[in-house]
């Protein structure tokens, strides 16, 4: 898989959409702090799958949602979109639908993520597993973050195992393994759950057997106690019935004297009506006449408030006609003051344009003086700075010439005395030479020892192998042992069930005569048919039995007749006590229904046919169909079914102990196995130790070897470079001594440059003065050519204002004329007031004689309506009365009625039928005489005594019982199938450890080499190499670096400085990369702590890779070299304050385009 394009939406600081190209090569991505370039490496982290909001730099994963600025409202979501390419389908086996997969997440602020592959929904998990197969996740190794290089340089060694465990592309090992670690976990958690429970329920199951034959007996005792309750309640219905008639009478003698009562207060009701229907036509006259009267005084009242209303009428008009008249007077003043000013303006503006007129040629003279001034002034100023700049340059050259000639004979003197030195230490080294020999004899014993830990990681692999296998055999014994034990317990308990089921009788000490036979399988339907209930009778011995039905030593002294030819007796396939032989000599087995029905006619008096499927066929003419069972039926069958339980368990027992004794041993092998691969353990961690210290000690001897070759060839190439520097010193020497010569004099350009300033300093006060006067000229007339402007608005404004007063006068003039006119309309007004006042009065003497009269009418006819009402409700309480005894008697028979139904709704709830199915329900017949119920009652309190003596009984105890013998059932199932998944679970488990384990040692050789390699090349020599320790097992020991750069020992990685670690760190990382190469490496700032030559071999080899492997490498930089290796750069900026751009070059499209040119 590669990684081809990332697409971020609202992600942090980038709101807008925004997409970055990783193609193949280097991609570089530059921009100032802050502007958001380690956000493009988060998002790439987020969409792989990252969880931790921390590890995102916020508090929570709201946080990478962008959060708004001054300009930009917040966003409620953001987005981030991966496509990466799969060519070769070698994703997992549920994305190999298309050769590319576009991997999105999204987030909703306070809703979560999802994730979506090519569209469709999918788990975190699942993301998780993509990436992790592909080497590579969210918290690769290959994604190298700010601070990750140091993080990796202080970590500790079992840390730095995910640079291995990259390499060996085992992380989506290392998560299914923790998977099923979880899930055996849970299994195991289950099972220990699931005995206990099973334990639980078989003890509640025996309680159950013991409360199911309590509730037979409460049963018995409760039948009877019913019955008693039906004969009472029936008893009290019948008396309740008769109480009912008598009340039903009284109820109709008050009914009948209520309905006269009602006649008499009708008729008095009618009258009272007849004189109530008058009263409304009276009152409506005496309502029209008094308001005639009111609307007369009402009349009268406003032409009052009228007259005084006018009076004030009169006043303010009078008020508003003397001030229009003001206003006319202050209006012509305005007028005649605007004329005035019209005319001061235009004189005052010919005598402005006058003085503008005579300043115009005054102007242009001050003007041609100031630009002559001027110009002679530029011409001083250019010859001074052309005099001064090269005086300047003749000074500074002749100091920076003597400066390069007093170092040049520094450099002669310290070069001298270097080489010197390094011929001295080159001397030394000629008297201490190296060792090869020494070189060859570690080796040599190096791969004695490698031999020696191949062939213990062999032993300890049978031995996991050999531990794997017999794990699986004592998962598959215990399970046999459960499976046995699980079916003993079945047996047992279905055995007990039977039994109490069996010994479960009424009297609880009487054993019915079906318990002492024997009888062959298939003829239990045969012989219950044939002897029905009488089976279920005891035999009497002495005075033991107490029951109305026994079974009695009566043996006949004469022999029945033969059954018909061909057919055989019964009691062949029965054993039955000697009381019941001579009947089952008379009982026939025919051979089917139609045999039967043959010889039924040829049978003697006593003699009867049956079948093994349960027909009979009597003497007498009586026929018994096949398929009726028994309870006798029932109950022989579950005497044999108890034989056969006795005889599986004896078998299952056995079996018990074989496979008990099987599981021993095989725990005993499993014992011996673990402490073989503990000691096989011990071997190879003590060969692994000898052959880490057989590598350093040959690491220590190629080191010291390397190092004299090194420090003979650095000090070689020291005394040639520091011979060829002298050579050079004295040659720029000599160069500076004859540059310094062909400089000239400069005193005789100073003394020109002196005075040429002098000039400019008086010309410069010329210029000054006229430029004053020009200035002077220019104000006045700019002041004068203002006040024109304003004359011009101010002219206009009185002119304005002399209109606006005339049309003013016009409106005030109309306006008094109005006034006036309704002055003169108001004092018309109140001889007219007089007159309609004088007929109102006249009216209203009218209307007051008229209201009196009615008013009379009106009363008389209250009178008689007060007596008819008093007789109507003389009758009204007459019915109330008739009413109240009615109810009385109603409420009576409502009682009798209410204490039926009572009786009724107990019968139903007791007994469950109608009141006339009591003794038919009952078993008892209603031509009988009843018991008392003064007997009844005594009788039901004794059996209710008896019943509570009982106790509490649990009469769903054999549905219950049922019920958890098919839940011990399914539990038993349930727990063959856990045990079944935990030894799959711990196969799985040893088997993903050793794949581990084998990938890792492969992997940490590999990427050792590849670490000696690239150290060598990033340091320019020296040594170094990867150690395992702090663990035996290499699935948990760390990761030590041992690092010897060049003209040091070998030491620990922490001794190093900054960039030596830095260094470092990079050639782990790459090593893991070479070894299995991921689809990408983001390197954000690693370049930040390495100079310009480190930088550069840092470069060469990210090239280098690039070449080798399909690695697309997304670089975050800084450093100007690391820009310009770059195949295509991106660069991010924030020209909005907290928005981030991206923009982009192609600087390999770039060059060829320059080649082409």
């Amino acid at each position: 898989m590669q990684f081809s394009r990332l697409r971020l939406s609202g992600f942090k600081s980038f709101v807008d959409s925004t997409e970055i190209d990783i193609s193949s090569g280097l991609t570089g991505v530059v921009g100032p702090n802050g502007c958001g370039k380690s956000n493009l490496v988060e998002a790439l982290r987020w969409v792989m799958g990252e969880t931790s909001a921390k590890r995102m730099r916020g508090g929570e994963m709201d946080d990478i949602i962008f959060n708004g600025t001054s300009a930009r409202s917040s966003r409620n979501l953001a987005e981030v979109s991966l496509l990466v390419e799969n060519p070769d389908l070698k994703a997992p086996s549920g994305f190999n639908d298309s050769k590319e997969l576009h991997v999105t997440r999204r987030i909703e602020r306070s809703k979560g993520s999802n994730y979506k592959v090519n569209g469709k929904d999918i788990r975190s998990r699942d993301v998780q597993l993509l990436f992790a197969d592909a080497g590579t996740g969210a918290r690769s190794a290959g994604i190298v973050s700010q601070g990750r290089i140091g993080a990796l340089i202080n970590a500790k060694p079992s840390e730095r195992r995910i640079v291995i465990e990259e390499a060996a592309n085992i992380r989506g090992l290392h998560t299914r393994r923790h998977e099923a670690e979880l899930r055996l976990k849970g299994a195991e958690t289950n099972l220990e759950r699931l005995e206990d429970i099973l334990t639980s329920l078989q003890s509640q199951l025996k309680g159950l057997k013991q409360q199911a034959k309590q509730a037979i007996r409460y049963r018995t005792v409760n039948d009877q106690i019913r019955q008693a309750e039906s004969i009472l309640l029936f008893s009290r219905w019948q008396s309740i019935l008769t109480e009912k008639e008598a009340a039903e009478k009284t109820e109709l003698h008050a009914s009948a004297a209520v309905n006269e009562a009602t006649e008499l207060a009708a008729r008095a009701s009618t009258q009272r009506a007849n004189i109530a229907e008058k009263l409304p036509a009276l009152r409506t006259q005496d309502a029209e006449a008094a308001s005639v009267v009111q609307t007369i005084t009402i009349a009268l009242n406003e032409l009052d408030g009228e007259r005084s209303r006018i009076d004030q009428a009169r006043a303010e008009a009078a008020t508003r006609l003397a001030q229009i008249n003001d206003d006319i007077v202050r209006e012509d003043a305005l007028e005649k003051e605007s004329e005035v000013a019209v005319s001061n303006l235009i004189a005052e503006q010919v005598s402005i344009e006058k003085s503008l007129a005579e300043e115009e040629g005054a102007q242009q003279q001050a003007a041609s003086r100031l630009t002559e001034i001027n110009h002679d002034a530029d011409l001083l100023e250019k010859k001074v700075a052309q005099i001064t700049e090269i005086v300047a340059l003749n000074e500074a050259s002749r100091a920076s010439l003597a400066r390069q000639i007093e170092l040049a004979e520094a450099k002669k003197e310290r070069l001298f005395v270097q080489i010197n030195d390094v011929k001295s230490q080159r001397r030394q080294l000629d008297e201490n030479t190296g060792s090869a020999e020494h070189v060859g004899r570690l080796e040599s014993a190096l791969e004695k020892i490698s031999q020696a830990v191949n062939e213990s990681t062999a032993k300890l692999s049978v031995i996991e192998n050999d531990k794997a296998e017999c794990g699986g055999l004592v998962d598959e014994a215990y399970r046999v042992v459960q499976e046995v034990s699980s079916k003993l317990t079945q047996l047992e308990a279905e055995r007990e069930s039977l039994s109490a089921m069996l010994s479960a009788n009424i009297d609880m000490d009487q054993t019915p005569i079906v318990d002492l036979i024997e009888v062959n399988e298939g003829y239990e339907k045969a012989l219950s048919t044939a002897l029905g209930d009488d089976l279920t009778a005891p035999i009497k011995t002495g005075d033991s039995i107490t029951g109305k039905r026994f079974w009695t030593d009566n043996t006949s002294k004469h022999k029945g007749p033969k059954l018909p030819e061909g057919v055989k007796a019964l009691a062949n396939q029965v054993k039955v006590p000697e009381m019941l032989k001579d009947r089952l000599n008379q009982i026939g087995i025919a051979f089917d229904a139609a045999t039967a029905m043959r010889l039924q006619k040829e049978l003697v008096q006593g003699q009867c046919l049956t079948t093994v499927d349960g027909g009979l066929w009597r003497w007498d003419g009586y026929v018994t169909e096949p398929g009726i069972v028994s309870s006798a039926q029932i109950r022989i069958q579950q005497q044999n079914r108890v034989k056969e339980i006795e005889r599986n368990t004896e078998i299952l027992t056995a079996e018990q102990k074989n496979a008990s004794d099987g599981l021993i041993k095989l725990r005993e092998r499993l014992e011996e196995l673990d402490a073989q691969e503990k000691n096989e353990r011990t071997n190879y961690k003590n060969a692994y130790e000898e052959l880490d210290a057989a590598r350093q000690r040959l690491s220590a001897a190629v080191q010291e070897q390397s190092d004299w070759n090194n420090s003979v060839s650095r000090l070689d190439e020291t005394i040639n470079q520091l011979t060829m520097e002298g050579q050079e010193a004295e040659k720029q020497k000599a160069t500076a001594e004859k540059e310094m010569e062909s400089l000239g004099d400069i005193e005789n350009l100073r003394a020109e440059n002196a005075t040429n300033r002098e000039k400019l300093s008086l010309q410069r006060a010329k210029l000054v003065d006229a430029r004053a006067a020009y200035d002077e000229i220019v104000r006045l007339s700019r002041d004068r050519a203002r006040r024109l402007e304003a004359i011009s608005i101010e002219h206009k404004t009185w002119l304005e204002r002399s209109e606006q007063a005339k049309i003013r006068i016009e409106k005030l003039e109309n306006r008094r004329g109005f006034e006036q006119s309704e002055i003169d309309r108001l004092e018309k007004r109140p001889q007219e007031i007089v007159a309609q006042r004088n007929d109102l009065m006249d009216r209203g003497q009218i209307a007051e004689a008229s209201r009196r009269e009615v008013a009379d009418l009106l009363a008389a006819s209250e009178v008689e309506l007060n007596d008819a009402d008093k007789i109507s409700r003389q009758a009204e309480r007459d019915l109330a009365e008739r009413r109240e005894e009615r109810i009385r008697t109603e409420s009576a028979l409502d009682q009798v009625s209410h204490s039926l139904e009572t009786i009724k709704d107990r019968i139903e709830e007791r007994l469950e039928c109608l009141p006339e199915q009591i003794l038919e329900k009952a078993g008892i017949e209603n031509s009988g005489e009843l018991p008392d119920l003064a007997t009844t009652e005594a009788r039901l309190e004794r059996l209710t005594r008896e019943r509570e003596r009982i106790g509490p009984v649990n009469l769903r105890a054999e549905i219950e019982m049922e019920e958890l013998e098919k839940q011990l059932t399914t539990m038993e199932k349930e727990r063959d199938d856990l045990t079944g998944a935990i030894s799959r679970l711990r196969r799985a488990i040893s088997s993903l450890n050793k794949e581990g384990r084998d990938r890792l040692l492969q992997a940490f050789d590999t990427v050792n080499n590849h670490f000696k390699e690239l150290f060598v090349r990033l340091f320019g020599g020296g040594t170094a190499h990867l150690t395992l320790v702090e663990a035996d097992d290499p699935l948990d020991a760390g990761v030590e670096i041992m690092t010897s750069p060049p003209g040091k020992k070998l030491q620990s990685m922490s001794l190093l400085s900054g960039g030596e670690q830095a260094l470092t760190a990079l050639a782990l990382v790459f090593a893991a990369f070479l070894t299995n190469p991921s689809p990408i490496c983001v390197l954000d700032e690693v370049d930040a702590p390495l100079d310009d030559t480190n930088v550069d071999r840092f470069c060469s080899l990210l090239t280098d890779i690039c070449q080798t492997t399909q690695t697309r490498f997304l670089i975050i930089t800084h450093h100007r070299l690391t820009m310009a290796r770059m195949d295509r750069l991106y660069g991010v900026t924030m020209a909005e304050q907290g928005i981030s751009q991206l923009v982009s070059v192609n600087l390999e499209g770039a060059e060829e385009l320059r080649e082409v040119v």
